[in-house]
């Protein structure tokens, strides 16, 4: 059974997002302050400055909170790539690409010609570097498109156009700088993998021969990029809600061929499932999810495993609302952050509980191998991760 149109539409809008696990990163905490926050929670409160010497913007608690940086715009970034301290991109509605080089200090306007008039919304990026990056734009038959940059967004190339209406594209990930892949909600039954094996520059539709059957009502989100993830040269790892149970299904041979197993994070409605996976390694991983609408709880709305996925459990103490995005800490092996419209919940015992540091709105985080974080979402927001007095 598939989604009906108006269904995919509210699941793309309000929430349904590589490997952020294998991608894992975040925009500029030194790694001193870091084993500060780990080390005595809530202990900040000697004030640490980003490198622009600027104070934390909002409110929250003290220790780790978000700065936001001027994006001169107001569309909606659900898609986050973290290259490292001074480069990230971010892509999102209206078929806004954006691109900073100065980590943050400003943001450069790299959107891909004709994107916003065609209604393009972009959900996934993925960067390799300052200059070359691969968008996924979100949505039923031809608007689900991939494209790519050479330099920096200067000119783009669309790789590849989805020719069949019964798809429905939500996310990507790379497991390296050739290999890669995205994934569309399900057809004839079962989930349909795309795959690359030259950066993103050519598309093949991966045989569905090992892929489980979807159960009823079963999908992705596309809410933070981070529905398909992957850890190391060979894993990875895609999220589902909107069936029965939510569940999360594992390849180890890049997407030829998958095993599924149910998680702890409540699902039965299409507004329910697991949102946003991120894997430390092959091992260890984070699920978070919920229910996007407002007037709904989301108990249970994190889980963690350490077995590549075969078994969940559930946070002892969960995130306390719907969450979209999820990261590790570049550096430390058992912390890691949360994000959602309602706040921003850090987590130092790999999962197991969360509590809240930040109030503000982000659809998605992602962070940098030298330990820098970021966070993005609606009205043009893009922030910093720093520490608050």
């Amino acid at each position: 059974m598939t989604l009906t149109r108006a269904v995919r539409t509210e699941r793309a809008g309000h929430a349904v997002r590589v490997g952020r696990a294998g991608r894992s990163r975040v925009a500029g905490l030194a790694g001193a302050a870091l084993a500060l926050v780990l080390a005595v929670p809530g202990a900040a409160h000697a004030q640490t400055q980003d490198r622009a010497g600027e104070r934390p913007q909002g409110h929250g608690a003290p220790g780790l909170g978000w700065r936001l940086t001027p994006t001169g715009t107001d569309a909606r970034f659900r898609g986050l790539a973290a290259v490292d301290r001074s480069v990230a991109w971010a892509a999102g509605s209206k078929g806004t690409v954006l691109r900073t080089t100065d980590g943050g200090r400003s943001w450069r306007n790299v959107s891909p010609p004709g994107a916003g008039p065609d209604g393009l919304e972009f959900r996934d990026v993925e960067a390799f570097d300052a200059r070359r990056a691969v968008v996924l734009a979100i949505g039923e038959g031809e608007a689900s498109r991939v494209l790519r940059t050479e330099d920096g967004g200067a000119t783009w190339t669309e790789s590849f156009r989805n020719t069949d209406p019964r798809a429905f594209y939500d996310c990507m990930t790379f497991f390296d700088r050739r290999h890669g892949l995205a994934m569309s909600d399900p057809v004839d039954g079962r989930f349909r993998i795309l795959s690359t094996r030259d950066g993103g520059r050519s598309w093949t539709v991966l045989p569905d021969a090992g892929m489980p059957a979807a159960l009823p009502g079963e999908a992705g989100f596309a809410a933070s990029g981070q529905c398909l993830v992957s850890a190391g040269p060979r894993d990875v790892w895609l999220a589902t809600g909107g069936g029965e149970r939510g569940r999360v299904l594992h390849s180890a041979d890049r997407g030829l061929t998958w095993t599924a197993t149910g998680t702890t994070v409540p699902a039965g409605e299409g507004a329910k499932g697991v949102f946003g996976l991120a894997f430390r390694d092959r091992w260890h991983g984070i699920a978070v999810g919920g229910d996007y609408r407002k007037d709904q709880p989301s108990p249970l709305a994190a889980a963690t495993t350490r077995d590549t996925g075969r078994t969940w459990t559930a946070a002892a103490t969960p995130p306390p609302a719907y969450r979209s995005g999820v990261a590790w800490l570049p550096g430390s092996r058992s912390a890691a952050l949360t994000v959602g419209p309602t706040g921003t919940d850090l987590s130092t015992d790999a999962g197991r509980s969360w509590r809240t540091v930040d109030p503000g709105s982000y659809d998605t985080v992602d962070c940098a191998a030298d330990g820098a974080c970021w966070a993005s979402g609606e009205q043009g927001r893009i922030a910093r991760l720093t520490l608050r007095r």
